[in-house]
């Protein structure tokens, strides 16, 4: 087995106006083959941008995200 997905000091940035929320900040983590994880936390704590992220629905402002090496 092996990693298949890998993020690397991803971060996130969403702007309104003059107002910005850090919804990522530098987050690496990686999965291995077969291995199951699940994503929690309160409200707001950036876990459905995460997901949209590692799942290339989103493009990070920085770091990379890794598929497969």
């Amino acid at each position: 087995m092996g990693v298949i997905l890998e993020a690397k000091n991803i971060s996130k940035t969403y702007r309104n106006g003059n107002v910005e929320v850090k919804a990522l900040k530098s987050c690496s983590l990686s999965f291995e083959e077969g291995e199951f994880v699940s994503v929690v936390g309160k409200s707001g704590s950036g876990k459905s941008t995460l997901l949209k992220v590692l799942g290339t629905t989103e493009v990070p402002d920085g770091g990379e995200i890794l598929l497969n090496g």
